[in-house]
């Protein structure tokens, strides 16, 4: 893995066990990836001055696809809806076939439990396949999430009726 998405809240949450979680994993990441990138929508946020490249892009929509294109995989850290709708954009492209690439939740504290029994739950009932349900990778450590997308393979695109693949 080179390059990893990581989509996280825009606060440091109630417990400094969440900031202390995502200085581990970027110091994780900067054992793995060529060089480090930052995406921000333009005139909402603050560019850190450490970086070595800075991509600048006009709308939500375009950050997103922007990294989805150039990232090898996508970690979310615990945040708010924002962070899941990143997140749930990504694992549905990789469902739909329009990517390969792992998607984890680094589940600090525990933080993810709860969706995590929502995804058994979906899988129960039917409504999401046990193949596409292996897809959420998860841990509490980063080398643990890291070493899952090491040895990640990507099932089969999600078809629907005689086998037309969504589009």
């Amino acid at each position: 893995m080179k390059l990893i998405a990581v989509f996280c809240g825009s606060s440091e949450g109630a417990s400094s066990d969440y900031r202390e979680g995502a200085v581990r994993l970027g110091h994780e990441l900067d054992k793995t990836p060529d060089h480090p990138d930052l995406w921000r929508s333009q005139r909402r946020e603050i560019a850190h001055h450490g970086l070595t490249e800075l991509i600048m892009v006009d709308s939500m929509h375009e950050r997103k696809a922007k990294m989805a294109e150039l990232a090898d995989g996508f970690i979310a850290l615990p945040g708010g809806p924002g962070t899941l709708e990143e997140y749930f954009e990504v694992f549905t492209w990789g469902q739909l076939g329009l990517h390969r690439k792992p998607c984890g939740l680094f589940n600090i504290r525990h933080y993810f439990d709860p969706l995590l029994a929502m995804f058994d739950t979906m899988e129960r009932e039917r409504f999401m396949k046990p193949e596409y349900r292996a897809m959420v990778i998860t841990d509490d450590t980063p080398e643990g999430i890291l070493d899952q997308f090491a040895n990640d393979e990507a099932p089969a695109a999600k078809t629907y009726h005689r086998g037309q693949r969504v589009m």
